[in-house]
């Protein structure tokens, strides 16, 4: 009985031909589908700004002007036109015209020493913080723009030994 039912089965197979339904890799792949989608952002104008501080170092009697120098730095987007300013400073009764460092030992911070900070090395153009007015202005580009902060102390009667400081703050206007 078993070789009949193979005989039987072998010439089903013999007379239908090959057995079809079965996958064969090499002839079927798979599909591809794609799909886009939109990347973006969106740049508002904007600015920040740091600044390095400013020391005149150590001086004796304050018979002739100190000068030195320090930066601010500016980054604003491109092409945003912005305005450096600068305050008086934190010093009771200092203003941008007439800025004032005070003491910091116990006792002796109403005691102060005059200085001033300009846009130009010939310390001839004060810098404050009213725009249009006394300001540093320019344009962004993108990246971080270094501007040159000119301090001067003038001559002026020589207050007590002392470490003379103030904060001044500077604010970027865009």
């Amino acid at each position: 009985m078993k070789l009949k039912l193979l005989t039987s089965v072998l010439t089903i197979a013999l007379i239908s031909g090959p057995i079809t339904g079965v996958a064969d890799a090499a002839t079927y792949s798979n599909g591809t589908a794609t799909a886009t989608f939109l990347v973006s952002l969106t740049l508002q104008a904007n600015c920040t700004i740091t600044a390095n501080p400013l020391a005149f170092g150590t001086n004796g009697v304050l018979t002739t002007a100190l000068n030195q120098q320090t930066t601010v730095a500016v980054d604003c987007t491109n092409t945003t036109p912005y305005n450096v300013g600068l305050d008086g400073g934190t010093v009771s009764g200092s203003t941008v015209t007439s800025r004032l460092m005070a003491g910091t030992a116990t006792g002796n911070t109403t005691t102060t020493v005059a200085f001033q900070l300009y846009q130009d090395s010939g310390h001839t153009t004060v810098w404050g913080n009213t725009q249009g007015t006394n300001t540093v202005g320019g344009t962004g580009s993108g990246s971080a723009q270094s501007i040159n902060v000119y301090g001067q102390i003038p001559v002026q009667a020589t207050p007590r030994p002392d470490t003379y400081q103030t904060t001044v703050t500077a604010t970027v206007y865009f």
